[in-house]
């Protein structure tokens, strides 16, 4: 019977998460389109911060080259052009975003700490100045008009890489692989001593997470009708969805998804007052989530409820 309780709380929260899925999967038909386009930048976040913490959550390893896959599938669309369905541009997006990542984590998720991330970073730098080089000498143009698409489809092809990515992502740290990014995590030395193919793990996890910053990168590409290399490399968008993860808490598949509705909401209600100072308050909210919350929004919840819980205990 101790079991009851759980399983009860466990069909409440179902009931509520799909209630909230049907709610927020009918906002197009009564929400306005101001509120349709805001929710739709929440869902870009949630995948690029949800997809950051698939790989960087349990290795470690912290990656800043999501501006450069998420630009990989904007640039998809934009070569594409309309000749091609949305759905079919996503797939293409994120299948060239790991590819990519395959490629680029080969050659560098051998090397650890400082060395990685400085990579990574210098990944969105090559890839923003590599386009800017091709659209001058090759193409003789810079920048590309892209079909666009409406404000709806925009959110429900957003909607729909979130649902999958969630049911990815919940697959994976049930798997063998999710167990050996655990290890990798606590000792590559000695995951490699147990058998873990140390590099393979790390790379195809690396390229999984790219794909889906691809796929919404290439979706996003028709919101914004005119992308250029600084649009679609903006650096940015490596540095906010991690700030995201670390803010909501990387140790529960929830924390990114909170930390990034969090964050685009204060992002929307800063650059609107503050349009100057938003990133260096960003910044100073990353060294005190640094300093004082290191589990996240998730962790610190959950270490208050469980002080509630003992003082109760202790009063009872």
């Amino acid at each position: 019977m101790a079991g009851v309780p759980d399983m009860t709380r466990k069909l409440y929260v179902t009931i509520l998460l799909v209630f909230a899925l049907v709610l927020l999967a009918a906002l197009p038909l009564y929400g306005s389109a101001y509120l349709v386009i805001f929710v739709s930048r929440i869902f870009m976040y949630v995948i690029l911060a949800v997809s950051w913490t698939m790989f960087s959550g349990p290795t470690g390893n912290i990656s800043l080259a999501a501006a450069a896959f998420f630009g990989a599938g904007v640039y998809t669309t934009a070569v594409s052009g309309p000749s091609l369905p949305l759905v079919a541009v996503a797939v293409i997006g994120g299948l060239v975003s790991f590819f990519l990542a395959f490629v680029v984590g080969a050659l560098t998720l051998r090397l650890k700490g400082i060395y990685f991330v400085m990579f990574t970073f210098g990944l969105v730098e090559l890839m923003l100045n590599f386009i800017l080089w091709w659209e001058v000498n090759i193409t003789g143009t810079t920048g590309r008009v892209v079909a666009s698409v409406s404000n709806a489809t925009v959110f429900y092809f957003l909607l729909s890489i979130i649902l999958i990515l969630c049911l990815v992502d919940s697959l994976l740290r049930r798997s063998p692989y999710g167990l050996a990014l655990r290890a990798l995590g606590t000792s590559e030395e000695a995951a490699a001593h147990l058998g873990v193919n140390v590099t393979a793990v790390k790379v195809m996890v690396f390229a999984l997470s790219a794909f889906f910053m691809g796929a919404a990168g290439a979706v996003m590409a028709p919101r914004w009708t005119y992308i250029d290399h600084k649009i679609a490399f903006n650096p940015n968008l490596s540095f906010v969805p991690v700030l995201m993860a670390i803010f909501g808490g990387i140790s529960k598949p929830y924390g990114p998804i909170i930390g990034a509705t969090i964050f685009t909401c204060m992002e929307e209600f800063l650059i609107t007052r503050l349009p100057y100072h938003y990133m260096l308050i960003f910044g100073v909210i990353m060294v005190f989530s640094i300093l004082y919350l290191p589990g996240g929004l998730v962790d610190f919840v959950q270490r208050v409820r469980a002080q509630l819980l003992e003082r109760k205990h202790a009063d009872s």
